[in-house]
Order: structure tokens, then C-alpha cells, then sequence
């Protein structure tokens, strides 16, 4: 297990790593088709955006969550 003070770490992680997987497979695909050798690039591509991805979850998180904050009512 990991320690609740990695929590926003491990959310960003997953998060990048899921939003970015989909989002580069589906514009791969729409770039180059479904060649032979879409899944190759669709990984190469998924593997260099995946750390940009994270660096700009942590960075932007607490940012999107005081806005969020802000429009969201409490609930009564």
C-alpha cells in the first residue's frame, strides 16, 4: 500500500497515464490510420506524452481544484 501522503501523486499518475493513453491512441489513429504500424507509434507517442501529462497534473491540480471550489455549491 501506498502512504495516504502520496495520494494526489498516485491520482495524478493514473490520471495521466489513462487520459493520456487514450487521448494519444485516438489521434495516432487519426493521424496515421490503422496501419501496421499504428500500435508502435500510438506507444511511442503514449510514452513521451505520459510524463508532460503528469508534470502538468501536479502542477495545475491544486489550481482546478480551488476553481472547482469556487462554482461547486455546498451542499446544505
Amino acid at each position: 500500500m501506498v502512504p495516504a501522503r502520496y495520494e494526489n501523486a498516485l491520482f495524478g499518475l493514473l490520471m495521466s497515464g489513462l487520459m493520456s493513453c487514450i487521448v494519444t491512441g485516438i489521434t495516432t489513429v487519426k493521424a496515421v490510420g490503422l496501419g501496421a504500424n499504428a500500435l508502435g507509434d500510438w506507444i511511442e507517442s503514449w510514452i513521451f506524452c505520459w510524463p508532460i501529462a503528469f508534470i502538468v497534473i501536479l502542477i495545475l491540480s491544486p489550481s482546478v481544484k480551488r476553481l472547482v471550489a469556487r462554482l461547486v455549491r455546498p451542499q446544505d
